[in-house]
């Protein structure tokens, strides 16, 4: 328990009005998107680096749990305090953006720093930050890079990790260290920086981010491709990419989205549509956008597209990507909780995975409504359940673990992009065996011997 000669020591750090113990605080810090319910003991905000060292010095030493937090928009339970303990919360003062390097195109940012705020910093002086999470208005690039987040412009640009140059962090005794170089290649040392990323704040305080930057593309249009079958629509998505299309997105929507979509929000759509992929093309000259549509309508006719459209003006591609950003809202005709999952397979195996993965539905008595990213085999799988009928959420884990089962055997993994968290830390052993999640626990206790640094994330 933390009693209060605690809380006045952790004032003296950072200053009393960056210490809160106040129940408001407490009810604001102990929850994130899956409505799991952990209240801290107390909430504290670092105003730097050194007060991060400070913080973990004295929590080391008192054994005091820890767990870093961003915006807390986390979908598994990352940056819940589910041992009690002190939320460190960095988005209050460790929000800036420190430099925007126009000779070698790099960002040095901050942890607190939101997703969008970068974004619009960086197109503003003709550069590109891609990595675009659903929640990219809200996230923060700490918590992007301790979930390794993804997005809609995975497809061709890649996640988190691949933005990802250097960091600077706080180990639990305190050690301030730098991992990754500004540098385009470094093989000095061991990579520090792939580590310490999508390790959910188990192991260090990230403190400083430095992420590579791309030259912003001149011309950007969107398409639709309408198909008469999910199965259809999956063998598209491999088939176009393997033909010679490079996206920004392929989104993919299955017809109970679809049936979704104009029952609840009345959105306009073909009456026998089974399946969409939605998406944008981009490049510097217009000669590339016309290559890339021509090359995706070739192939997305070849396997049996019924329409394919195309957007020309901004008005046009806002209102094709309607649908997709509806998708997850308009599914809860089918059941007031959604068990949502976002595994993730080698792109060939989308139309297998769909079709098994719907027999399990099927055999369970759930609608399963799938949407998600498909051109990086990325699915978010949504097991439809009433969310107050105890018997039915049982099923419905059951049926969930079932569907990570399948994926694993097929190659695929447990999580795209949401992470592990508490929600699918008793799924681990499925997608690992005892030699690989013990290397797992000897890393955190190389980095963590005393285990303050947010205990019980991914099995640790």
């Amino acid at each position: 328990m933390l009693d209060a000669k605690h809380i006045v020591n952790l004032e003296e750090i950072v200053g009393k009005e960056n210490v809160y113990s106040d129940k408001a605080h407490l009810i604001a810090y102990s929850y994130d998107a899956t409505r799991t319910r952990f209240e801290p003991e107390a909430v504290v905000f670092p105003r730097h680096e050194e007060d991060v060292s400070r913080i973990l010095v004295y929590c080391n030493h008192h054994k005091i749990m820890i767990t870093p937090r961003g915006a807390g928009s986390g979908f598994t339970g990352g940056a819940l305090p589910a041992n009690g303990g002190i939320v460190l919360a960095m988005e209050k003062h460790m929000n800036q953006v420190l430099e925007i390097d126009m000779q070698n195109l790099v960002a040095v940012v901050q942890p607190g720093v939101i997703n969008m705020d970068l974004q619009k910093a960086v197109e503003a002086v003709g550069l590109f930050y891609p990595p675009d999470p659903a929640s990219e208005q809200y996230s923060t690039l700490g918590g992007n890079v301790s979930e390794n987040a993804g997005g809609m412009r995975a497809a061709k640009y890649g996640i988190t990790k691949d933005y990802v140059m250097a960091l600077r962090a706080v180990r639990p005794n305190g050690d301030i260290i730098r991992a990754g170089k500004r540098t385009i290649k470094d093989v000095a040392g061991y990579n520090i920086a792939g580590i310490i990323i999508a390790s959910e704040g188990t192991l260090a305080v990230i403190t400083e981010i430095t992420l590579k930057l791309l030259p912003k593309p001149k011309y950007v249009k969107a398409y639709m491709g309408i198909f008469p079958s999910v199965e259809s629509a999956m063998n598209a998505v491999f088939k176009s990419l393997s033909a010679g299309a490079n996206p920004v997105a392929m989104e993919f929507m299955d017809d109970l989205v679809v049936q979704a979509l104009k029952i609840k929000l009345g959105i306009e759509l073909p009456k026998d549509a089974g399946g969409l992929l939605i998406g944008d093309v981009d490049g510097n000259v217009i000669e590339e956008v016309a290559f890339q549509l021509e090359t995706l309508e070739r192939s997305f006719r070849e396997n049996g597209v019924q329409d394919f459209i195309v957007a020309h003006t901004k008005e046009e591609r806002d209102k094709l990507w309607i649908a997709r950003r509806n998708a997850s809202p308009s599914i809860t005709i089918y059941g007031s909780k959604k068990l949502n999952e976002d595994i993730s397979v080698p792109r060939s195996m989308l139309p297998e995975a769909l079709k098994r993965i719907y027999a399990i539905g099927d055999r369970y008595g759930f609608k399963v409504p799938c949407f998600g990213h498909a051109g990086d085999g990325n699915i978010h799988v949504n097991v439809m359940v009433d969310g107050k009928d105890a018997k039915q959420l049982e099923a419905g884990h059951r049926c969930i673990e079932e569907i990570f089962e399948l994926v694993v055997e097929m190659g695929g993994t447990l999580s795209g992009e949401h992470g592990i968290g508490t929600a699918k830390a008793p799924f681990m052993h499925i997608a690992f065996n005892a030699g690989e999640l013990q290397l797992f626990k000897d890393i955190k206790m190389a980095f963590d011997p005393n285990n303050i640094l947010n205990p019980g994330k991914m099995g640790l």
